[in-house]
């Protein structure tokens, strides 16, 4: 099966062509508003020790299904980081964002990130907590708290895409080929959204807390 037909499979509606990147270049990071690069001293049993550090923001992510499409909400961005590793750079996930406003509440942060992201608004009493976890650990140790929350189409009020230039493409991949998609390593994807979709039928295996259809 060829890569297009595969896509066009896992989803509802294929993934537009991805943007294409160009002139990137590295350059030393001075005054970055979202990392802090840090050297821990400390000791341990009475050894002398240093671990290289990056503190950064925490983070919310919302494992979204919409049952009248019988779909996951999912979002597909470009990383940064990622594109050091593999020269392309764009990467399926959960919608997320960073715990970066301290008057608001983790809940109120990430049904923001959902209207922005991807459309749907839903209050935060929708919001049903999985977990949080510790990401990156061996290098930043911030913490996503992941939620769930069950949408339909009377919930879409916006396209989403997110705000500003952060260019968010919103796809809804076909609840019953979620756990292949998952399997699938030519798309590159966080593991935030393999947990969430495992969680998922997990949950739904015990009582079909979900109304699946079939």
């Amino acid at each position: 099966m060829s890569e297009t037909s595969k896509t066009n499979e896992y989803f509802i509606t294929a993934p537009q062509p991805t943007p294409r990147i160009s002139e990137a270049r590295q350059d030393a990071c001075k005054d970055s508003r979202f990392i802090k690069p840090l050297r821990l001293h400390y000791k341990q049993d009475g050894v002398a020790k240093n671990w290289d550090i990056i503190h950064s923001h925490d983070s919310v992510s919302v494992m979204l299904y919409e049952s009248d499409l019988d779909a996951f909400v999912i979002v597909k961005q470009f990383r940064p980081a990622v594109y050091m590793r593999n020269h392309d750079g764009y990467v399926y996930e959960l919608c997320a964002g960073l715990v970066d406003k301290p008057k608001k509440t983790l809940e109120q942060i990430a049904v923001e990130e959902v209207f922005e992201e991807c459309g749907y608004e839903i209050a935060p009493n929708r919001l049903e907590k999985i977990a949080t976890f510790y990401t990156s650990v061996g290098i930043s140790g911030a913490k996503q708290t992941i939620y769930f929350a069950q949408v339909d189409k009377r919930d879409k009020r916006a396209l989403g895409g997110g705000i500003d230039d952060e260019n968010i493409e919103v796809l809804y991949l076909k609840r019953k080929l979620a756990m292949a998609f998952i399997e699938d390593e030519s798309y590159p994807k966080t593991p935030a959204l393999a947990f969430g979709i495992n969680r998922f039928f997990y949950r739904a295996s015990l009582n079909d807390a979900y109304n699946l259809k079939d």
